[in-house]
């Protein structure tokens, strides 16, 4: 049987996925970097995969809070998973949509052929997160480096105040805006009308269709154990943010954080800082079948938007929804199935209201609203509330969930949504036949 085409380019499969344990930043993983996550992920994957690593091309990776030793993360992946170095390797950043940026990047090239397998994914160690001097006290450490003498060395910092010694932490606000992601959500809940119930609702879904995904072995296959570096003696199996005793009462116990006194966005219905990698196996339908696998599935269409930062922060993949399914050459009641990351049950019940909003739909200049999802279909195995939000990893493991649930279905499309700082969003469909 011929190989078929989508606008003249190969056909991309997806031919396995692959993810650590999500785990709570300063848990399990408090000693591991990006890099020991990302190594970790990428060997596995192969190995898995019984990949002879001499075929791989091209491997991209990303990662959102850089890591200063490390910052070339892709060819340090490369390279510390023992991989021939011939592999070509490129460095991504999305904010969240990190790995779903290294899926479609990777997913191009193979597409025009320039390469015939590729490794894509991304990892993130929140535990790990840089610190930062402040400018005056890093230019003293410059200046004092390139002193010959005791005195000399100590002279660059006899200049600095009590305030330059403090250090710097990772921004958490937006540039343009200065307001955190938290507080952009919040700002959405009240504009949108998105309730306290309503987002905790999303919250409790979440860690439901979790706690049942990982008891029926639904996850076994796609997360893989890891041992703990140094000393060995720690085995995580498991995500280990998942509440199975989540209740509605007890997420309605808990109290704002953003907006204290008149808030609806808590640490429950909010995804949690988080550990952990995920990677994804991609080929050419022609290589897969040479070489005698069976994809997970195709990407059939893919398309980035952004919005705003100002108006609604995390509304982009709303943006970028219609045009997925233009070039897919579907309707949105097409779709067997709908991955939308949870960044915030706030963001969530924010996309989905606006999807299927004549009022949104007039704002964005569309004749007519994009549809109603039906929570049925969405987030089936959990999202990242219950599961955990590794900035750099979300993507590849939301494509990576989706496909295997689709397979256990026996559906054959899905459509995957993230959204990112910066107003941007993003949004794969992905199909099985």
């Amino acid at each position: 049987m011929a190989s078929e085409k989508r606008n003249g380019h190969r056909r991309v499969a997806i031919v396995r996925g692959l993810r650590t344990p999500f785990v709570k930043a300063g848990t399990v993983f408090a000693g591991l970097t990006a890099l020991d996550l990302g190594r970790m992920v990428v060997q596995e994957l192969v190995q898995r995969s019984d990949l002879d690593p001499n075929v791989i091309d091209q491997l991209v990776f990303g990662t959102v809070i850089p890591s200063l030793t490390a910052p070339s993360i892709a060819r340090e992946v490369v390279i510390a998973a023992g991989l021939p170095m011939k592999i070509e390797a490129a460095t991504v950043t999305k904010a969240c949509a990190t790995s779903i940026q290294a899926m479609t990047t990777a997913a191009n090239s193979i597409a025009v052929g320039e390469v015939d397998v590729a490794i894509a994914g991304g990892t993130e160690a929140m535990s790990d997160a840089p610190v930062f001097t402040s400018r005056p006290l890093a230019h003293a450490l410059a200046a004092a480096s390139k002193g010959r003498s005791l005195p000399e060395k100590l002279r660059p910092f006899q200049k600095l105040k009590a305030t330059d010694l403090v250090p710097v932490p990772p921004a958490i606000a937006e540039y343009s805006t200065g307001l955190s992601m938290g507080e952009s959500a919040e700002k959405m809940a009240k504009e949108n009308g998105i309730s306290r119930d309503e987002q905790d609702r999303i919250a409790w879904a979440s860690h439901r269709n979790a706690a049942a995904a990982w008891k029926d072995g639904r996850f076994d296959n796609e997360v893989m154990h890891v041992s703990v570096p140094p000393q060995y003696e720690q085995t995580v199996t498991r995500d280990n943010i998942i509440r199975e005793d989540s209740t509605l009462e007890a997420l309605g116990k808990l109290k704002p954080v953003f907006d204290r006194k008149y808030g609806t966005v808590t640490a429950g219905n909010a995804s949690p800082l988080t550990d952990g990698a995920a990677a994804l196996l991609l080929m050419s339908e022609e290589r897969a079948r040479a070489l005698g696998y069976e994809p997970l599935g195709y990407l059939r269409s893919h398309a980035y938007a952004a919005t705003d930062p100002g108006d609604q922060l995390l509304q982009g993949p709303v943006y970028a929804v219609p045009t997925a399914l233009k070039r897919a050459g579907m309707k949105l009641s097409d779709i067997d199935l709908v991955e939308m990351h949870e960044a915030f049950a706030a963001q969530v019940g924010s996309n989905l209201q606006a999807l299927a909003s004549k009022a949104f739909a007039k704002k964005a200049g569309w004749s007519e609203p994009v549809g109603e999802i039906d929570r049925e279909r969405l987030n089936v195995t959990g999202g990242s509330i219950a599961i955990g939000h590794p900035f750099g990893a979300t993507g590849a493991r939301i494509v990576t969930q989706a496909l295997n649930e689709l397979k256990r279905r026996n559906k054959n499309t899905v459509m995957c949504t993230v959204c990112a700082a910066g107003g941007l969003g993003a949004v794969v469909v992905l199909e099985r036949a």
